[in-house]
């Protein structure tokens, strides 16, 4: 469910006024999210997508959502552009919320990818990459090092009513990550979230990403061990070689990885593993048992933290190096 904020038809016609869109013909609430309230508009013109922005994202950090986006749009990548108001700016309100107007990218996100969609997948991350260089705007990664220690603070002294021996497995899991994170890598922007969900396709190929609102700056092979993470394992919890070696094919066909990040890919992997498994574990404490949002299992996501951390050569993600 991501529609938390109701809107009326007639604070809608109003909101659009202060845009160059045409006159509203439809609109209904978009059921896929979690972070956000989200709208397909139909208008005279042409669909676009209205967003507002809910209390888990920080008004502060709208800017730099938005201006990357046109930024990357700007460099030839494709993903939703945000549209300006008659005064120029990007962020309007509505409804009591920040709310802003972003174009329609045609297209879905493939709930069985196959290995020909993970090597497309590759390409657009290490284009987004590329094209990511010169954005005048940084924001750091809230969800690293440090923000893995204040996620695990709120679930630790609950942990082991998810699985019994968590609460020692996931602090020495922490202390082992601090002490070996890399540091000396290639960095810029980053996405932050390419799941499946955040990718469409349209026909035979991909057609654009959308989603930037964890877009932060780190390291860039951090991002390519998140798709890792999110494209290249199956149901049953198995690390899929032949999806993995096409992902990482797509990427170094565009941007090839230095030897010093593929080599940090094991620990960039167990770590991107552990930041979804601690978010989710902290809403699969807190979230009501009523709650409209369906919690994600946590358990997911320490399997591949251990899969990760019984790698011993870059080869078993399907990268080969001399």
């Amino acid at each position: 469910m991501a529609v938390y904020t109701d809107i009326t038809e007639d604070d809608l016609k109003r909101f659009l006024t202060e845009y160059e869109v045409g006159e509203l013909t439809s609109y209904k609430g978009i059921a896929e999210g979690v972070e956000n309230s989200n709208f397909l508009l139909h208008t005279t013109r042409d669909p676009l997508i209205l967003t507002l922005y809910e209390k888990r994202v920080e008004k502060s950090d709208l800017p730099f959502f938005l201006g990357l986006m046109q930024h990357l749009a700007a460099r030839g990548l494709s993903c939703p552009l945000p549209l300006p108001r008659r005064d120029g700016a990007l962020l309007g309100t509505l409804s009591g919320r920040p709310a802003a107007l972003i174009s329609f990218l045609e297209g879905m996100w493939l709930r069985k990818p196959e290995a020909r969609h993970c090597r497309d997948v590759g390409v657009a991350l290490a284009k987004m990459h590329i094209a990511g260089e010169g954005f005048a705007m940084t924001r750091p990664n809230a969800l690293s090092l440090d923000g893995w220690h204040t996620l695990w603070e709120k679930s630790e002294a609950r942990a082991d009513e998810v699985e019994k021996g968590l609460q020692a497995e996931i602090r020495g899991e922490l202390a082992f990550l601090a002490a070996n994170w890399p540091k000396d890598l290639p960095a810029g922007v980053i996405h932050a979230d390419l799941f499946p969900d955040n990718v469409f396709f349209l026909g035979d190929g991909l057609s654009g990403l959308i989603d930037f609102y964890f877009a932060c700056n780190d390291l860039l092979a951090y991002d390519v061990s998140i798709c890792l993470n999110a494209w290249c394992f199956e149901k049953d919890g198995s690390y899929n070689m032949t999806k993995g070696m096409a992902l990482l094919e797509g990427y170094e066909s565009v941007r090839p990885l230095s030897q010093a990040e593929a080599a940090a890919l094991p620990i960039l992997s167990r770590g991107s593993a552990l930041r979804f498994f601690l978010t989710r574990l902290y809403d699969w404490l807190t979230t009501p048992p009523d709650a409209l949002v369906v919690k994600k299992d946590p358990l997911e996501y320490l399997r591949k933290l251990r899969f990760h951390a019984a790698v011993s050569s870059v080869g078993e993600y399907g990268l080969s190096r001399p």
